[in-house]
């Protein structure tokens, strides 16, 4: 009977720790399973959060793409502008120049006057002045001043009683024509046969030619035209539309 009852208590036990070790090892699987449901659930979260990010990156980085490619157009279109603008203000002879060029330098007559001849005949004129500007510009000068002062589709050179205006400033002897061109070009059209230095020389008037490879012309600072009638014919066409 102690043997049978003793087995009976064995199995019991054993029983019992059977169905202890079962429910252990069926809550330390349950407890794995779970922790492995929200370690995916949170790489998941996290894999999301990531792509989102990557998403507005990427579209950052397109937008950053264009802005760049327009500053870059912007940048081309504002060079180009530039060189316009610059050209423009170099035609109109608004900025300093320099090249290679021709000095010319006139000078009163020191010669004595002769028994009735005219003193004007001893004098350097405005009309000496302009019509050897208009020598140079004909020779192909780029560029060309009187005494500093730039000469331009405004400029005028007139006499104003004894003295020479150009740009309305008043200009003395001697004076320096300078002009940017080439400057085998420009001594030759001053040196035409029958021209207007020919005759000065035939005067006594002093004159003196030298060729450069670095003539230095101021911008024009005279007076600017405002311009109140004239417009440009395009932007008249396109008002009209």
């Amino acid at each position: 009977m102690r043997s049978r009852g003793a087995q009976i208590s064995i199995a019991l036990v054993c029983l019992v720790l059977g169905i202890m070790l079962a429910v252990q090892f069926k809550t330390t699987e349950n407890y794995e399973n779970s922790l492995v449901t929200e370690r995916v659930e949170d790489l998941t979260r996290k894999l999301n959060t990531v792509t989102e990010e990557r998403d507005v990156l990427a579209k950052e980085v397109l937008s950053l793409r264009d802005k760049l490619n327009n500053v870059r157009e912007n940048d081309e279109a504002m060079a180009d502008l530039q060189e316009e603008l610059q050209n423009a203000n170099m035609a109109a002879g608004l900025i300093p120049v320099e090249g290679p060029g021709v000095i010319l330098t006139l000078d009163d007559s020191k010669r004595s006057l002769q028994p009735g001849e005219n003193p004007n005949n001893l004098l350097v004129h405005e009309k000496d002045i302009l019509n050897l500007v208009n020598e140079f510009k004909t020779s192909g000068a780029e560029a060309v001043s009187v005494n500093d002062q730039r000469i331009t589709a405004l400029s005028e050179i007139r006499c104003a009683g004894t003295t020479i205006l150009v740009n309305w400033n008043k200009i003395g002897p001697p004076f320096v024509i300078k002009a940017i061109g080439d400057p085998d070009m420009l001594e030759s059209g001053l040196s035409i046969r029958g021209g207007r230095l020919e005759m000065l020389k035939a005067l006594g008037i002093q004159i003196s030619i030298k060729k450069s490879e670095n003539v230095e012309i101021p911008g024009y600072t005279g007076m600017l035209m405002n311009f109140r009638y004239s417009v440009p014919v395009e932007y008249k066409e396109k008002a009209e539309e």
